[in-house]
């Protein structure tokens, strides 16, 4: 009788140290940066305006927001051979963290300075790269990174 509570005693303290290992192993991903990215499908015939305008105003508005810490990179990439359903170009922007709405205001702020246009006039512009572009999607990604 005195063994098998002894044995038991025993089973259960063991059991605590397992459980502890377990709760005390970490996950084997960490998050890293955020990636969004957003599927344009190009109307026919409007590739070389559309690729102006990213080379030129897009690139701008990108160099500007890294210069400023906002953004670690931009990118186009090319879908070589899209269907129908896909979109033709995918514009990626990676950021290290998500801003707080005190820190969008800031960037806002700052942004609108730096610009120099005002909200009316960025709409419009957005409006008119309707006519060539078509915004087919947008995804917000996280990047998992191994914890070793």
């Amino acid at each position: 009788m005195k063994t098998n509570s002894i044995q038991g005693l025993l089973f259960c303290v063991l059991s605590l140290f397992a459980i502890q290992n377990v709760y005390a192993e970490e996950p084997p991903f960490i998050g890293g940066e955020y990636w969004e990215v957003t599927g344009i499908k190009i109307s026919d015939g409007a590739g070389l305006k559309y690729s102006t305008w990213l080379a030129g105003e897009w690139r701008k508005n990108s160099d500007y927001a890294k210069s400023q810490g906002w953004l670690i990179d931009a990118k186009v990439i090319s879908n070589v051979h899209p269907r129908m359903d896909e979109p033709d170009l995918y514009l990626v922007r990676v950021f290290e963290n998500m801003a707080s709405v005190a820190e969008n205001e800031k960037r806002r702020t700052t942004y609108m300075a730096w610009a120099k246009k005002s909200m009316e006039k960025m709409e419009s512009e957005s409006g008119n790269r309707a006519e060539f572009r078509t915004i087919m999607s947008t995804s917000l990604l996280q990047e998992m990174k191994y914890r070793d």
